[in-house]
């Protein structure tokens, strides 16, 4: 969100709130003005964030989340399209407090790093690499998922995020040279994002095209599934990229009962079982016990199966003992750019 001047348009939600705020502007000495219900307040260049936050102060969590704002910049007419475009306070504040990311997005300071996924049977082989979005610094510095994902859910930018992860994961896959490698790529993707799986995908197949990738060597990898809360508009989307002739992933089962109901009624390809689930498996008959029915649920359902996060040799040994198919983890390589090898494990 630019820093320009213009005019702030506020609609309180009870007329009790509009006539504390306005109390409170008095007090604070922020000039506005009342018109039918709402307030209107000139905003000079650079002060929306301060504003925005003195706001934020004056009112509740509830009034902040039920209150409307419009910010018309200078020299540009209000339209009825701007009513549609009306935020919450803390959708407002979330906007200016994500500009660093907006700023990252349009400088194209997105990249990604690289983490084998191995055969349980053959570890110091690679079956595939999952791409893992990072943030650049001006200065290089990476920047962690978290706070990118974080920062777009809370202003609203997880499709723009998305679409450029997306892009950002396949153009750098091509120029580390996996078109090549007879490996699959697993490209995370959050499907809260998406609208129209066929509308959302045509950038993605195209770019896929041009670096001279093939749909079977694409894995899309659904993350973020604890916020799912439409099942049937994650099934369409599914069934609409098997047909286009990728695979599909399930990330961080056990992480939470609403991806374990999703294993049956998703049927992906492939399913990765949470670090958090495997984490001393070897060690915690508790989750061993969880883990191990997972591992035969997936076999039942024809589901090839990860471990994530496996740092241990113990954690591997029991994930390979327990019939799963694959592991990804620190034991065998940190995630990187070039494209790392799985290392020997050490006994």
């Amino acid at each position: 969100m630019a820093l320009a001047s213009g005019m702030l348009y506020l609609r309180l939600p009870l007329s009790h709130s509009l006539g504390r705020l306005m109390r409170d502007l008095g007090k604070e000495g922020i000039a506005f003005r009342r018109h039918d219900g709402l307030l209107t307040m000139d905003v000079a260049a650079g002060d929306l964030p301060g504003l925005g936050e003195r706001l934020g102060a004056m009112l509740s969590s509830t009034e902040r989340r039920d209150t409307r704002v419009v910010f018309q910049r200078t020299g540009t007419a209000l339209k009825l399209a701007n009513c549609f475009e009306a935020m919450s306070i803390d959708q407002l504040l979330a906007r200016l407090g994500a500009r660093w990311l907006i700023q990252l997005m349009r400088e194209e300071r997105l990249t990604s790093l690289f983490q084998p996924i191995v055969p349980c049977a053959a570890p110091g082989e690679v079956f595939a690499y999952e791409c893992l979005l990072r943030g650049l610094e001006v200065d290089g510095e990476l920047i962690g998922p978290g706070r990118i994902f974080d920062a777009a859910r809370s202003a609203e930018l997880l499709f723009q995020v998305d679409v450029l992860g997306r892009l950002t994961a396949i153009r750098e896959a091509a120029a580390a040279g996996l078109a090549a490698r007879d490996s699959k790529i697993f490209i995370n993707f959050t499907p809260t994002s998406i609208y129209d799986p066929s509308f959302c995908l045509q950038s993605t197949a195209r770019a896929i095209a041009e670096v001279g990738l093939v749909p079977s060597q694409i894995v899309f990898e659904v993350i973020e599934s604890d916020y799912v809360t439409d099942l049937p508009h994650l099934c369409r989307i599914l069934d609409f990229y098997r047909a286009e002739g990728f695979g599909v992933a399930l990330d961080d089962l056990g992480a939470g009962y609403s991806s374990l109901n999703m294993l049956s009624e998703l049927r992906p390809d492939y399913v990765k079982l949470d670090m958090g689930l495997l984490r001393n498996v070897h060690q915690d008959p508790v989750r061993a016990a969880v883990a191990s029915k997972i591992l035969e649920l997936a076999r039942e359902l024809g589901i090839r199966s990860i471990g994530e996060g496996i740092e241990s040799i113990g954690e591997f040994d029991w994930l390979a003992s327990h019939g799963a198919d694959f592991a990804q983890g620190y034991l065998f390589a940190r995630p990187g750019n070039p494209p790392p090898p799985s290392a020997p494990l050490q006994r």
